[in-house]
């Protein structure tokens, strides 16, 4: 079996983490930033370096191509994104992206044969963290994003997503062209680490992923009336904050009691307006986050969150909108693949479990077109989205070995 370099993997994940707006208070590298070029300069040239041919796509995917030897067999893809939240972790899509990079340096330095093409993949705009929705580099590499799309997606500032594009040289009318449809690529395989604490609480060094969660977000917006906190007595109020308080602690009552086992909910974002000591809120925004890997988990939670946002908004005299910010259905991973990574887990010796992945990931829109599989190696402490974001070295080769090997056994 083949085997990664531990200090390569090291070097190049310190490298890549060095390219950071934010030093000192985490790591941040946003699409399309001064980071995100030096990030794509740093791959282009470890790629090129070893004989890879390097392309950026329309909309800001990296990919690198070592060649197999049968040029009409359709590559197999590996890889992850290497943009991050703000003030985020070194590790969060950054993991993947050094392990897909060491697995195609391995095999092109040890001249291992392989039939099928490999191609390295750097995503683009997984986090959302620069233009809200998330998933965009992968979303338009399957056809879930049109040009007009892209037009649509903006920032904090109001730039498009397409107008960002286009002032980082690239040319988002050529989408289009490089759209993958069923049969163009094989399987693709991508590491991650968890982000959770299953693995590390067990001591287990890998995750065989064999589900990704489906992902509903809600905005609610309750409006009531704003009025002076001391001359309203408490039966004349129509208080919105008091009304989401009810609300909030319903959405975790929901997701434990009246769902299924696989259920989580969210509340992670609140607006009060006029946010104010003295007077009573107005009106209040808040968002759910509902997840599931069983979609009538997912339907059960938002309808009856619904009907207790109508309940509660008649009952107190307010005005109510529950409106869809985004939306993915969950997805059951390639067996074919999924086997192969077991396969390679037992050769080499590696405990791992079998498990579900509670966070969205730009393997789950592949799987509209190819197989996918998924390797989690563990966080410690289950930490992530935030700068104490860690994995042990030793448990982070474990998983590029397999995903190595793994790609191997498909490519041949």
């Amino acid at each position: 079996m083949l085997e990664t370099n531990l200090e390569r993997i090291k070097h190049n994940l310190e490298t890549l983490s060095s390219f950071n707006s934010t030093p000192g208070k985490g790591y941040t590298r946003l699409s399309f930033s001064p980071e995100h070029r030096k990030a794509l300069d740093f791959l282009s040239k470890a790629c090129e370096s070893m004989g890879f041919e390097v392309m950026i796509d329309p909309v800001g995917n990296f990919r690198a191509k070592l060649k197999g030897s049968d040029p009409g067999a359709p590559p197999i893809m590996c890889g992850s994104h290497i943009d991050t939240v703000l003030y985020g972790g070194k590790l969060d899509g950054a993991a993947g992206v050094v392990a897909a990079l060491e697995a195609l340096t391995v095999i092109k330095e040890q001249n291992v044969p392989i039939r099928h093409s490999l191609e390295f993949i750097a995503f683009v705009e997984e986090e959302g963290a620069s233009f809200g929705g998330g998933l965009i580099g992968s979303k338009a590499l399957v056809g879930k994003y049109t040009v007009e799309d892209l037009k649509n997606l903006t920032n904090d500032e109001g730039l498009s997503f397409y107008e960002a594009a286009k002032n980082f040289g690239l040319n988002p009318d050529e989408l289009e062209d490089y759209v993958l449809r069923k049969g163009d690529v094989k399987a693709l395989l991508e590491l991650h680490i968890e982000q959770g604490n299953v693995l590390y609480t067990k001591s287990i060094p890998l995750g065989i992923v064999e589900a990704i969660v489906g992902i509903k977000q809600l905005a609610v917006t309750l409006t009531g009336k704003a009025n002076h906190a001391g001359t309203t007595p408490m039966n004349l109020r129509r208080d919105a904050l008091v009304a989401a308080s009810n609300i909030i602690s319903f959405v975790e009552h929901c997701a434990k009691h009246e769902a299924f086992d696989t259920t989580v909910a969210t509340v992670g974002k609140i607006w009060c307006f006029p946010n104010v000591t003295n007077v009573i809120p107005g009106k209040v925004t808040f968002t759910i986050d509902i997840r599931d890997i069983k979609t009538e988990g997912i339907q059960r939670v938002e309808q009856l969150i619904k009907e207790e946002v109508k309940r509660i908004s008649d009952e107190r005299g307010l005005q109510y909108s529950v409106n869809l910010v985004g939306e993915s259905d969950p997805v059951k991973l390639s067996e074919k693949v999924v086997s192969v990574i077991q396969r390679v887990a037992e050769k080499l010796n590696v405990n791992f479990l079998r498990m579900n992945s509670g966070a969205g990931h730009d393997s789950a829109l592949l799987t509209e077109v190819t197989d996918v599989g998924m390797i989690f190696v563990p966080s410690i402490e289950g930490i992530s989205h935030a700068p104490e974001e860690d994995t042990e070295y030793e448990d982070l080769k474990t998983g590029c070995d397999v995903l190595l090997n793994a790609l191997v056994d498909l490519a041949q």
